[in-house]
């Protein structure tokens, strides 16, 4: 095991965004470490008012932060509100930072995400990586944000000497996900269509593009777990990928969802619609050097998923989700969810359920 260099107990830590998903899993995970949990409604202070965030951190004084708020969705939602998602993500994390800065927060680690990458990086797609090719078009607006918060970590790192890091994540699931169709991410959206097809009787499910992208999925604990992890025990200038080191196709994962869930009919895909990066595999190499691996496999963590939707853990929020207390967020019954209409392809090819 690696030295802890940064223990957490008997400490103050504020989550940022603990009503999201990424937050909420923080927060579960840090009630193991003896630690005191901070938390603020947007009721309480919007993070996109920098006066409101620098008062309730000279306040509260935490000893160390999480950074997990942010605007977050998926290709429909970053095209549909490009400056919602620039603004949003880089008002809040310059605020969040460097009000951590004036009050001498001794550690803040800021969460980020894969789509940072260029588009045509080099697969597994190491730390070095970034800034060196053009990004993805559908979600550039939310990655140029997110490279600025790493970039600002690292700034007051050199100029102030804090010790503020960053992590990486891979495409998250789990409890307390946003099952929008209009703005949630892959994994959400063919749970919830997988889930009203069967129970609407429903012969098929259409997802997004040609299928053949490939994605790398992490559960969300197994997320927090890893933050926490880095947060004891790392501290330097580069960001760390935080992923589980596989990755599956998009059709393959239809059809594992639709095993999960119980759906039994045939996936479509729509090729009027923009299939992304073609492969985003993080290299975790560093991750696994600090001595963390993941320990929820897919489809476990996608039944686990499914039965947290089902129990009502999830969130429904368009114009791009909120992660956390930012903009707000409400939840659906499940009685909405059984009724809500799927979205019908333009234009598709049918792909069979593989032989069993």
């Amino acid at each position: 095991m690696p030295e802890v260099i940064y223990g957490l107990a008997g400490k103050r830590v504020y989550v940022a965004g603990h009503r999201g998903m990424v937050g909420s899993a923080i927060v579960r995970r840090l009630a193991s470490e003896g630690c005191e949990i901070l938390t603020a409604t947007r009721a309480k202070v919007d993070l996109r008012r920098q006066e409101q965030v620098e008062t309730w951190m000279s306040k509260n004084r935490p000893d160390a932060v999480f950074l997990a708020a942010a605007r977050v969705g998926g290709i429909l939602a970053n095209a549909t509100y490009p400056a919602d998602f620039l603004y949003d993500n880089l008002i809040l994390q310059a605020n969040i930072i460097h009000a951590a800065h004036k009050a001498q927060v001794e550690k803040l680690m800021f969460l980020g995400s894969s789509c940072i990458y260029p588009k045509f990086a080099d697969q597994p797609i190491v730390e070095d990586s970034l800034l060196t090719g053009s990004l993805e078009p559908t979600n550039e607006w939310y990655a140029i944000a997110k490279i600025a918060g790493l970039k600002l970590c690292q700034a007051y790192r050199n100029q102030h000497g804090r010790d503020f890091i960053s992590g990486m994540p891979t495409n998250l699931y789990g409890p307390e996900d946003n099952f929008d169709l209009g703005s949630s991410h892959v994994m959400p959206a063919l749970i919830r269509k997988a889930h009203e097809a069967k129970i609407n009787q429903q012969q098929e499910i259409c997802i997004w593009g040609t299928g053949t992208p490939r994605r790398e999925f992490l559960h969300v604990d197994d997320c927090a777990d890893a933050c926490v992890h880095l947060m004891k025990t790392y501290s330097a200038e580069s960001h760390v990928n935080v992923g589980s080191g596989e990755d599956i196709t998009i059709l393959e994962l239809g059809y594992l969802v639709s095993k999960v869930v119980g759906f039994e009919g045939k996936i479509t895909c729509d090729l009027t619609k923009p299939d992304g990066t073609p492969r985003k595999l993080l290299n975790v190499d560093k991750l696994r050097a600090l001595g963390w691996s993941p320990k929820i496999g897919l489809q476990e963590g996608i039944a686990d998923a499914y039965r947290s939707f089902l129990a009502g853990h999830y969130l429904e929020r368009s114009n791009g989700a909120a992660s956390g207390d930012l903009i707000g967020q409400s939840d659906i019954s499940f009685e909405k969810a059984k009724t809500s209409a799927l979205h019908a392809p333009t234009l598709s090819t049918v792909a069979h359920h593989p032989s069993r």
